[in-house]
């Protein structure tokens, strides 16, 4: 069954910590996605479970939501997080996201995730307000990834994973800059997209993608 959570530590510009994690028994994993909203690539979403006795000083003192970061942050924390905690990935194609719709598919690369530990948590905290079907306890943090150092090392996990696959496609299908944009709507993807046209990569489904393959 899930529960929404909601925590006030964002108001106060607090970093993440485990004080939701604290509120919760058994084994606990983190998950968050990126890449909901570009016109191009799959969105991917990683699932994290930190032991706690063996956390770092790097993630302690820079971990945060991986928007806030700085990509060299971002990498520094993933390669923390690679070697010292369980981790998850999971995606879902361009062709899932077109056909069941962002939220859906986000909701789909979640579960692949938490599939991908190799473990089953007792309670899984997402981040939103939208819970995925899984074989555990769900728990939604609105907010999660600036509240929950388990929802905040997943969404590094996330992004990092999804700029490195997007940056391997931009080599692919150059002059997009999916390397420096990693797929989103800039005014440099649209105009290639005008000039170049539409790749396998891009989601028929998403403005302007739609609109340019209408004529």
């Amino acid at each position: 069954m899930a529960q929404a959570l909601g925590e006030s530590a964002a108001a106060r510009g607090a970093m993440p910590d485990f004080a939701i994690e604290d509120a919760c028994s058994g084994l606990v994993c983190g998950i968050d996605e990126a890449g909901r909203g570009p016109l191009a690539g799959p969105v991917v979403a990683a699932a994290v479970i930190l032991d706690r006795s063996n956390v770092a000083a790097l993630l302690r003192d820079r971990l945060d939501d991986s928007k806030a970061m700085t990509p060299l942050a971002r990498e520094r924390c993933y390669l923390e997080l690679a070697a010292g905690a369980r981790i998850g990935v999971g995606a879902a194609s361009v062709a899932e996201i077109d056909r069941v719709n962002i939220l859906r598919a986000s909701l789909l690369a979640m579960a692949r995730a938490v599939a991908a530990l190799g473990i089953v948590p007792d309670i899984a905290l997402v981040d939103g307000n939208v819970a995925p079907a899984l074989g555990c306890a769900v728990r939604t943090v609105v907010k999660g990834d600036a509240l929950s150092f388990s929802i905040a090392a997943a969404s590094v996990v996330a992004k990092v994973t999804r700029d490195r696959l997007m940056a391997a496609l931009g080599r692919r299908y150059p002059g997009y800059g999916w390397e420096h944009n990693a797929g989103y709507a800039t005014a440099a993807h649209e105009a290639a997209l005008a000039q170049l046209g539409v790749t396998p990569h891009h989601r028929r489904s998403f403005e302007p993608v739609r609109r340019l393959i209408a004529g």
